[in-house]
């Protein structure tokens, strides 16, 4: 039979092999924790690889992401979808191997990783939603959310300060069903960390308030298995601290950063088959290794336990199962769409010129209500992003059922949570900051897109006309940054009405994360007709016409659209035919058939222009070179909103100037 670190060197060969045949990737880390990865996935890992999908399965994250190769030799070798051809394609053009995990690429890979620190954060998001759907849906008697999050990470996520942010949070919530497992070799891409990273991470994760097992022979089986068992016990988080050789088993570039990043070599693998008594060739896995790696079976009768579990619970509580399984489905209740299509009407109707901030904390309010899968959050500024809703409660350490979550001054920690929230399954996730500090969030705003997941921004003081905080808080650049994003929607709402509608396209797209944009500001409510949200749900449409062919077309988004509108009825009174026309989201607007796009934006009218109080480049794509943009090109100042839109040329005055200067011009 096999040993364990017969089992571990197949690990170990795999990954070697796929490396050196792509010529490119990271043998070192699978190497390593081959020995940590055979322990937890063949003795304690919850799974079904012929159901990548089973609700209640254990959560296993790569956050040291660029070791692909020890996941995809696990999945490989546990009875995954994944041949040992897709591993012969590592790193190829369309192959179910990519350099880095990639969400939806490969069965079994639960987040996408590569960029360091954000599979922790992932990790966070998954254990999270763990708890919190266990204590939304589980019954005494009945534990149908039962499951462990584990997460490998090396030098390189604990370096990345958004470890600190999510892990810090993860111990004051108590989230005692995450397992980290440090990969501690000392060496990163650039050699021995020390001279770089001296700090007491075991004393640093013990002040966060986690269980800490420290010094464990990452290469020895039982001390790795008696961890495990410790951290399963612990009523806090646990870090298992896991000394290893980087790249075991080779004799010229174990516990070096020559074996982090490349190939080993030919010669070099061949001296590394001899010191590990692996006489097998490449790609070759004996039978008998691959048999008891096999999970399938085992993985079958866990989920078909589980089944039975939910049958019981299903007869004892009808009405939660359904919803449990509405909600693992992603899918919003069936008349949702009647019943918010009724709340934008009403709101047309009412017509109240507020921020729509406020417009946002009002629909908030209506959705609240109708989605108890909303988990809400704030990053310290829910009383100026305005969150927080009359049903929001909050999730603690000791009871975790509510649905809304002070993620604290951790803008990209809070980013990256909801990621793994919203992969957990279950829940929708929203959080906010100030539209500036996005920045902080930037590279998990990206993931989301990547990723394709149901994640909702909230970003409020939306321009320079935030006023007297300055141009440290004043965002001009960020609406670019976001609107060229792939499959990420960017909102920017006119007013209440158009709010609405951000509101519920967000909740009703699962394709992809939304970006919601609001002032801080009051706005006018626009009078609109009956067709109000089917239009506004295109992205773009006309929101002021004129008798026949317009001469010009003014463009705007969120507060400036009530200038352009004031401007149109200037330019009415002067006989000019003017057509004003709202962009809340140019990405959905885009994606629009041609026909619709040259009925709001006819090619024929040149005359256009766009008025944003944000970076003025993007909208040339609207305007055409012969346009005209009023915009930003420099940074803000510190001022009352009123006098900066006038420094600035955000005036019905200024727009009246430019228009008459580009008629002219016609």
């Amino acid at each position: 039979m096999p040993s364990r670190r017969d089992r571990a060197n197949a690990i170990r060969a795999l990954s070697m092999d796929a490396v050196q045949k792509a010529n490119s990737g990271h043998p070192g880390a699978p190497m390593g924790m081959a020995d940590i990865a055979e322990v937890l996935w063949r003795d304690f890992l919850k799974h079904n690889p012929s159901n990548p999908q089973w609700a209640d399965r254990d959560r296993f994250v790569l956050s040291n992401g660029h070791g692909s190769m020890l996941i995809y030799s696990l999945l490989h070798l546990t009875g995954y979808d994944l041949s040992i051809d897709d591993l012969k394609n590592f790193r190829q053009l369309h192959s179910k191997t990519p350099g880095h995990p990639e969400l939806g690429y490969t069965p079994g890979v639960e987040t996408t990783t590569g960029p360091l620190g954000q599979g922790i954060a992932n990790a966070v998001g998954f254990a999270l939603a763990e708890k919190i759907m266990a204590a939304q849906f589980n019954r005494p008697g009945h534990e149908i959310v039962d499951h462990e999050t584990y997460v490998f990470l090396g030098d390189g996520c604990m370096m990345e300060g958004i470890s600190h942010e999510v892990c810090s949070l993860a111990g004051t919530l108590g989230l005692n069903k995450l397992t980290a497992f440090y990969d501690d070799n000392g060496i990163s891409i650039d050699g021995e960390v020390h001279g770089w990273f001296t700090d007491d991470t075991p004393r640093r994760f013990e002040s966060y308030g986690w269980q800490v097992i420290r010094n464990v022979d990452g290469h020895d089986a039982d001390e790795i298995r008696t961890a495990i068992e410790t951290a399963r016990k612990s009523d806090k988080p646990t870090l298992i601290c896991c000394k290893t050789i980087i790249g075991f088993g080779s004799p010229n570039k174990q516990g070096k950063e020559s074996s982090h990043g490349a190939a080993l070599g030919e010669e070099e693998i061949a001296l590394t088959r001899q010191a590990l008594g692996w006489s097998h060739g490449p790609f070759e896995i004996p039978a008998d290794i691959y048999a008891e790696w096999d999970a399938r079976e085992a993985g079958a009768r866990a989920e078909q336990q589980w089944n039975e579990k939910f049958a019981a619970y299903e007869a004892e509580f009808p009405e939660l199962a359904a919803e449990f399984k509405r909600r693992m489905a992603g899918d919003l209740p069936a008349d949702f769409e009647e019943k918010a299509s009724a709340y934008i009407r009403e709101v047309a109707e009412k017509g109240e010129n507020i921020a729509s901030r406020k417009a946002s904390q009002n629909c908030l309010n209506f959705f609240g209500p109708l989605l108890p899968e909303l988990l809400g959050g704030s990053a310290d500024l829910a009383g100026s992003n305005l969150t927080l809703w009359n049903g929001c409660k909050p999730v603690v350490e000791e009871d975790a059922s509510g649905n809304y979550m002070y993620y604290g001054v951790r803008e990209f920690g809070m980013a990256a949570i909801m990621n793994g929230v919203a992969l957990h399954g279950g829940l929708i996730p929203y959080g906010a900051t100030f539209l500036m500090f996005m920045e902080y969030a930037r590279n998990a705003v990206r993931m989301s897109a990547l990723m394709k997941q149901r994640v909702i921004y909230v970003f409020t003081h939306d321009s320079i006309g935030l006023g007297e905080d300055g141009p440290t808080h004043q965002p001009v650049e960020q609406l670019t940054s976001l609107r060229t994003t792939p499959n990420l929607d960017t909102w920017r709402p006119a007013d209440t009405v158009e709010s609405a509608v951000a509101w519920k396209h967000a909740l009703q797209r699962k394709d992809g994360p939304s970006a919601l944009i609001f002032s801080r500001q009051n706005l006018p409510c626009h009078i609109r007709d009956n067709e109000t949200e089917a239009a506004i749900a295109r992205g773009g449409y006309i929101l002021k016409d004129c008798a026949g062919e317009p001469e010009l077309i003014l463009i705007a988004t969120g507060s400036e659209v009530g200038l352009a509108m004031q401007a149109w009825e200037r330019l009415n009174e002067q006989g000019r035919r003017v057509r004003v026309v709202s962009l809340p989201c140019t990405s959905v607007f885009d994606q629009q058939d041609a026909e619709y796009r040259q009925k709001v934006l006819p090619l024929e009218v040149g005359a256009r222009i766009a008025i944003e109080a944000a970076h003025a480049d993007y909208w040339y794509k609207y305007v055409g070179l012969d346009g005209r943009i009023i915009g930003m090109h420099t940074y803000g100042e510190s001022a009352p909103a009123g006098q900066l839109f006038e420094e600035f040329g955000f005036t019905v005055e200024n727009i009246l100037l430019v228009a008459e200067e580009l008629l002219e011009d016609e």
